[in-house]
């Protein structure tokens, strides 16, 4: 089934009289928020082992593996810090919050736009932490 993008789906939503239809018919429109599978698409195109995606990113094995098992839901922040661990671009960032129903990098906000900068220019989680610090603003971790 082709994609819709999101103004045509808006249109159609407004123009159905029936919810239950519409959802049955654009069943494969919806993004999947199971952060567990989506990280782990992301994790397999990255060349990296869980034990050093988790100190990059700052957290530990075992909260990792919680969370690439589905036990644990993720907070943005956790979520960026695992970008970060993986080195995602930030396209995939902005792709992953998306599609985890967290709201995505914003650069007309000081502490996203920090953030997107690091994202950018490959800065390491915790260079991007010092200067959120630095800055006055909440740090990822």
């Amino acid at each position: 089934m082709k994609k819709k993008n999101t103004d045509s789906l808006q249109q159609e939503l407004m123009d159905s009289p029936d919810l239950t239809q519409f959802l049955s018919q654009n069943q494969e429109q919806f993004v999947n928020k199971n952060v567990a599978e989506l990280l782990n698409h992301l994790f397999e195109k990255k060349n990296i082992s869980k034990a050093a995606l988790a100190k990059q990113s700052g957290m530990s094995e075992i909260y990792l593996h919680q969370i690439f098992a589905g036990r644990r839901n993720p907070s943005r922040n956790r979520l960026l810090c695992l970008c970060y661990g993986l080195d995602a671009s930030v396209e995939e960032t902005q792709e992953l919050l998306k599609r985890c129903g967290k709201a995505q990098l914003y650069p007309k906000l000081k502490r996203d736009a920090i953030i997107y900068y690091g994202l950018l220019h490959k800065l390491d989680l915790f260079e991007i932490n010092d200067k959120l610090f630095d800055e006055n603003e909440e740090t990822l971790f």
